[in-house]
């Protein structure tokens, strides 16, 4: 929840510079209410995450052996199924360890970008991450969250002691280089994302211009690949940087 908030908080920033004419479903909403249309989806998306949410929860409850998975297709089955994939991802880049203690912020993270993501595909609806203040949000959480880890992990001092390198007579020079990379990683993030997801959108909306039948169904499954290949990408490199962040041998 306290993620969530977080993440709302900051997208609801004005730092948008990307802006479409024309009807869209949220339009009514936002003449109405004065709240841009990608805060209105991004609240949309959250809800039903919570929504879902509470429902494997409470599935969990009413099970009388929750630990048994389900044989047959259900909420819990696909929850399951969703977090043995995240979880193995995480295990994969971070070790057993730091899976376990970062896996809620990863299946977030991943969830609400996929989401954000996949609402594009919907005719009338534009999706958050094409806007820069949900993607730098996004960019923003997953970079204090992982500095929160290595400063847990080291301390302060040891923390950015790492920043200078081994040699500590080259320290004056790779300490900046290393502040500045680091400082730029939410802005690459951010623009990663934005960028495809913005490409993408553009692509779809131009060719169901021009054909609105039969051919944008080829671009709908493109733009599916694009939204789950963008948020695993973006989690990936949160996971990198937690690892990165988290190791003791420097």
């Amino acid at each position: 929840m306290i993620k969530l908030f977080v993440l709302f908080i900051f997208t609801s920033l004005p730092l948008t510079t990307y802006s479409n004419e024309g009807f869209t479903w949220l339009s009514t909403v936002k003449a109405s209410t004065g709240i841009p249309e990608h805060v209105l989806s991004f609240i949309f998306i959250v809800l039903c995450i919570l929504i879902v949410g509470l429902w494997y929860r409470i599935s969990l409850i009413a099970s009388p052996n929750s630990i048994n998975p389900d044989k047959k297709i259900s909420i819990r089955s696909m929850m399951d199924m969703y977090g043995k994939f995240i979880f193995s991802q995480a295990l994969l880049v971070m070790g057993e360890e730091k899976a376990k203690q970062c896996f809620s912020f990863v299946s977030i993270i991943f969830l609400i970008i996929f989401f954000s993501n996949l609402i594009g595909l919907i005719p009338g609806i534009m999706p958050p991450t094409e806007h820069m203040s949900t993607t730098l949000a996004l960019g923003v959480f997953s970079f204090v969250f992982y500095n929160l880890k290595g400063v847990r992990a080291h301390g302060i001092l040891n923390y950015l002691k790492h920043f200078a390198g081994p040699l500590w007579y080259m320290s004056f020079l790779i300490f900046p280089i290393e502040l500045v990379s680091h400082l730029f990683r939410p802005i690459t993030l951010s623009l990663r994302l934005r960028g495809n997801i913005m490409g993408d959108h553009l692509v779809l909306t131009t060719f169901y211009d021009l054909v609105p039948v039969g051919v944008p169904i080829i671009f709908l499954f493109f733009g599916l690949m694009v939204s789950f290949i963008q948020a695993y990408v973006f989690t990936t490199l949160s996971m990198v940087y937690i690892s990165l962040a988290t190791k003791h041998d420097h």
